[in-house]
This record gives C-alpha cells, sequence and structure tokens, in this order.
C-alpha cells in the first residue's frame, strides 16, 4: 500500500480516489487496522504525508529569477520577478500544488509596482520528494520571509494560506494577506482522513501522535485559531459557495476570529479555478494595493439568475 495509489490529480487536503480504489482502500485498512494496527498506522502516515505530484501548469508564469534556499530539512526553490526596490508580494500554493500554480496573480502584480516572490513547498515540485505536513509549508514561508521578504503583502491558497495564517501566529511580519479557501483545522483534516480510509480511531490517534512527535507540535496548538484574534493586519478572505475541498464554512470560522477582515464569496470556481478568475485576480490585486472601496463580497457579481420583471 503507497502513496502511488492516489490518482486524483491537485487535490490539495484530502488524497481522493477513484471509486474503486476507494473501495479497496477501505477494505485494505478497515482489515488491517484491527489486525495490524502498526503497519496500518504506518501505512496511513505515509498517505496522509505524501502529497499527489502535481500535473498542472509547469513553465514559470513570467520570466524570473530563480534560487533555492534551505528551509529545515529541506531545499527550497524559489522564483522573483520585479524591480529590486519595489515592495514584495509572496505567493504561496497548497497541498499537491506548485508556485506556478499561483501564476495568474503575478503579471498583474508586476504591472501594479509590485516585486513578486512564489516557491514551491517542500516535497513539492522541484523542492524535492518525500514527506511532508504542514510545519514544513511553515518553515518553507518563514526562510522566504528571511531570504526574500520584507514582503508589503501575501497571498496564500489552501494549505499555504493555513502556513501564512500560522507564520503569522508566530510573529512572522507579511502585511496585507490574502487567505485564498484556507482550511481552519489540520486536526479536523485529520479526523475526516481517518473516517474516509475505514481505519479505527486508535490507529488514527496513533497516527496523529507519531506526526506530532514527529514536528514537536500538537495538532490542537496549530488550530489555536483564537490567536488570530490578536493580529493586526489588514486580510481578505476569498472562498467558493461550493467549495468541495476545503468547505466555505472555514473562511467563516476563521474571519470571525480577525478584527480587520474582509470576504468574497465566489459561485461556481470550485477549489482550483478561483486561482485563475479574472475578476478574482482583479480583486485580490487591488486588496494588496490597498483600492479596497470599491471591493465586492461576492463574485461573479450575478451569482444567481436575475429576477424577471
Amino acid at each position: 500500500m503507497s502513496a502511488t495509489l492516489i490518482s486524483r490529480k491537485n487535490s490539495t487536503i484530502v488524497p481522493f480516489t477513484t471509486s474503486s480504489t476507494w473501495a479497496l482502500l477501505r477494505a485494505y485498512f478497515s482489515v488491517v487496522s484491527r489486525v495490524l494496527p502498526d503497519i496500518a498506522r504506518r501505512h496511513a502516515e505515509r498517505l496522509f504525508t505524501s502529497p499527489p505530484r502535481y500535473s498542472g501548469r509547469q513553465t514559470q508564469p513570467v520570466d524570473s529569477r530563480r534560487e533555492s534556499i534551505v528551509a529545515g530539512r529541506h531545499i527550497v526553490a524559489v522564483w522573483h520577478a520585479g524591480r529590486a526596490a519595489a515592495p514584495a508580494v509572496v505567493l504561496v500554493h497548497g497541498w499537491g500544488g506548485r508556485g506556478a500554480q499561483m501564476g495568474a496573480f503575478v503579471t498583474p502584480l508586476l504591472e501594479a509596482g509590485y516585486r513578486v516572490t512564489w516557491f514551491d513547498q517542500p516535497g513539492h515540485g522541484e523542492s524535492g520528494h518525500g514527506s511532508v505536513a504542514l510545519p514544513d509549508f511553515v518553515r518553507a514561508v518563514e526562510a522566504v520571509v528571511a531570504t526574500h521578504g520584507p514582503f508589503s503583502a501575501a497571498v496564500g491558497h489552501s494549505l499555504g494560506a493555513a502556513a501564512i495564517g500560522v507564520a503569522l501566529r508566530r510573529e512572522v511580519r507579511l502585511g496585507r494577506t490574502v487567505f485564498v479557501s484556507p482550511p481552519s483545522s489540520i486536526g479536523e483534516h485529520a479526523r475526516n482522513f481517518v473516517r474516509l480510509l475505514g481505519i479505527t480511531p486508535a490507529v488514527g490517534d496513533a497516527m496523529r501522535r507519531r506526526i506530532e512527535d514527529r514536528y514537536g507540535v500538537r495538532f490542537a496548538d496549530i488550530d489555536r485559531i483564537e490567536e488570530l484574534g490578536r493580529l493586526q493586519v489588514p486580510v481578505l478572505f476569498v472562498h467558493d459557495n461550493d467549495d468541495k475541498e476545503v468547505p466555505f464554512e472555514h473562511t467563516l470560522r476563521l474571519s470571525k476570529r480577525m478584527h480587520d477582515a474582509r470576504m468574497i464569496r465566489t459561485y461556481g470556481l470550485g477549489h482550483f479555478r478561483i486561482l485563475r478568475d479574472p475578476a478574482v485576480v482583479a480583486a485580490v490585486v487591488d486588496f494588496v494595493a490597498g483600492r479596497t472601496d470599491a471591493l465586492p463580497t461576492e463574485l461573479p457579481l450575478l451569482p444567481r439568475p436575475a429576477p424577471i420583471y
């Protein structure tokens, strides 16, 4: 049993499979987690911490300078473009993605006068392979800020947005911040993963404890979103109403914790198309630039059929 069974591309939070493969996985874990719980724990942990390989856009969005930096035990590939003296924006992709996945934001930000930095998260793209988890994402954000900052703004997608949130709570300074489709709880994700695979609660708890021991941090500590309330940064949440990967309710939970938060609810864009939608990109760039007076609260502006008069 290995992560090569995962077949759906670009899954950001939970690695989905075809229905037949899910049936095999559930049947396997239903038996093994009861008969050989330690083996089940090892296999579940491998699946939980092995990102799917990204099969979307591979080329960088503009001519850029590539560098490598150290982030904990990982070597991280970083790209940046724009004038060195310009205010900077960092783009942070999510689970199973790549820095190039955030490419729709690059040219508009450059045209608005910003320097833009993006990177492949540990275990993704040109930043190597192997087992990774949210703490690796957070360390990568911290390393990029230390080597390529300061940043006047940050835009994060999904687990990349969660990494930005944790980094902000750890007093990393990022300026205006955009959370696109952010999850609010790694613990909830782990519990969903356990249920999806049909693992016994005991094996699920053992998997969680093993990962916590490896990184020296408890899921419960990562999930203390009430700490977001002490942040003094302008924040924009962008999330699709029908996101199947990370439900919209996650943004509602997070945004309620923050003092200076705006929210844009989108319709029909899902978890990934939201990163390429021109109206979303324009709104994000406007927010980064401080042009918030005409910022929409919904996109498209008429998500449902207009009434007939």
